[in-house]
């Protein structure tokens, strides 16, 4: 299916948090370069995407994120910026709440493992003005009106379906380097939920590949391809996110235009490094400087450490 060369989590290795065990993160050399972690660094990363996406989803479906379920789960963090119940319709917005619940019990898992401590949930930012940037920068041009990820089931979609697909390819990245065998059931566990949620969601935008935007004049399919785009121009490790329908030369065996599944040329799951996952989700194209969905940057020696400009 693809030419390798460049979207998605972190997220997530997982591991016993006080392994003295190390784990590589990353793989690449110079900006993708792998980079060593205590098995510990990188369950508080990957907390901070299961923070991002268990509000995103639970605010979406319901109106109200975690703390109206399990207050003690933000651990003192606080609430997020700009949530909105989404106008989503109803088959749509019980996956969305499923997928919120998920999050939940995910997030106590990881704080588990990791002895109990975790970190404090991250300031997230999730308005529309975050969004509305983003998509502006992957249309070229300001849209009008912004880009509100509220509006309709449409919106949401293309809003969120960047978060899980994030998070399974982290794990894809991360879990195999895990030394624990522990560590690693509970990485292969997560990564399959992760890239089930991922799967959905780009089933839905691909049955709706041909539906007009409104007010854009752009289909879905062309939307996703936008912002597959400037995913990987943040990641700035080449081509990891595609849109939901690709040129034939991208497809499956090159037999296919139906891109369900973002693979590379193998029809294997592509991966993403801790920074890739920062450069995007910072909106910045830098794991350094902070912004959009986490505008007091993510929590965690490994982000603290970026943001400092040092290294693991």
């Amino acid at each position: 299916m693809r030419n390798p060369s460049f979207f998605s989590t972190l997220f997530f290795v997982v591991a016993l948090a006080f392994s003295s065990s190390r784990v590589v993160v990353c793989q690449i050399l110079g900006q993708c370069q792998s980079r060593p972690a205590l098995d510990s660094q990188v369950v508080e990363f990957a907390t901070n995407l299961e923070y991002l996406e268990g509000e995103m989803f639970l605010w979406g479906a319901l109106g109200r994120g975690m703390d109206s379920i399990d207050p003690t789960l933000a651990r003192g963090g606080p609430p997020p910026i700009g949530a909105e119940r989404a106008n989503l319709d109803p088959i749509v917005r019980n996956i969305i709440e499923e997928f919120g619940y998920e999050e939940i019990g995910q997030l106590k898992t990881l704080i588990q493992v990791s002895g109990g401590l975790g970190i404090q949930r991250p300031l997230l930012n999730l308005s529309k003005d975050v969004f509305s940037d983003l998509f502006d920068k992957a249309a070229g041009r300001r849209l009008s009106p912004p880009f509100d990820p509220y509006v309709d089931t449409i919106h949401f979609l293309l809003a969120v379906n960047l978060f899980p697909y994030l998070g399974y390819t982290g794990l894809v990245e991360a879990a195999p380097l895990l030394s624990l065998l522990e560590s690693r059931k509970l990485g292969a566990k997560l990564l399959a939920a992760e890239s089930g949620q991922s799967a959905v969601m780009r089933t839905l935008l691909y049955e709706r590949a041909n539906e007009t935007v409104e007010p854009y004049n752009m289909t879905v399919a062309e939307f996703t391809n936008l912002t597959s785009t400037l995913v990987n121009q943040l990641g700035k490790c080449g081509l990891k996110d595609e849109g939901v329908v690709v040129p034939r030369s991208l497809g499956a065996e090159n037999r296919t235009e139906t891109n369900v599944l973002a693979t590379d040329t193998k029809s294997l799951s592509y991966n993403r490094t801790i920074q890739e996952i920062l450069r995007i989700l910072y909106g910045t194209g830098s794991e350094r400087l902070s912004g959009a969905f986490f505008p007091n940057g993510a929590n965690g020696s490994i982000a603290r450490l970026f943001r400092r400009g040092g290294i693991i």
